[in-house]
């Protein structure tokens, strides 16, 4: 499931992944994405993965469908996780992407959240 947190203000959400995945957590999330976008320009995204435990078939194409459609639209993106694959898809998503993605260790929570604010007008 995903659950918006609390911090999320305008360009900034602050989102936790938890479990698998499924199609129905991305019909729940991405309209709010959508919102967002189209209110705020390219966003801000904090996304804490460290109960993450994959996803759905379904769920796998709507996120893969999501980046395609939105691959601008992010000015960045901190993913904080304990994984080495999230760690290394970080690192080749923000090669072709225009906006930042940085992995961030779990240790680390409090450097992603305050990258994301930082140098930010709301």
């Amino acid at each position: 499931m995903f659950e918006v947190l609390s911090e999320s203000e305008g360009r900034r959400l602050y989102i936790k992944a938890s479990g698998r995945l499924t199609d129905a957590d991305y019909k729940e999330l991405t309209p709010r994405l959508e919102a967002a976008i189209e209110e705020h320009g390219p966003l801000r995204l904090y996304v804490d993965m460290e109960k993450f435990e994959g996803w759905e078939l379904q769920a796998a194409w709507d996120d893969f469908a999501f980046g395609i459609k939105h691959w601008n639209d992010f000015d960045r993106v901190a993913l904080v996780g304990d994984k080495k694959w999230e760690e290394a898809s970080v690192k080749v998503v923000d090669k072709f992407t225009k906006g930042d993605f940085r992995f961030f260790d779990v240790s680390n929570r409090s450097a992603a959240h305050d990258w994301i604010a930082t140098g930010l007008i709301v």
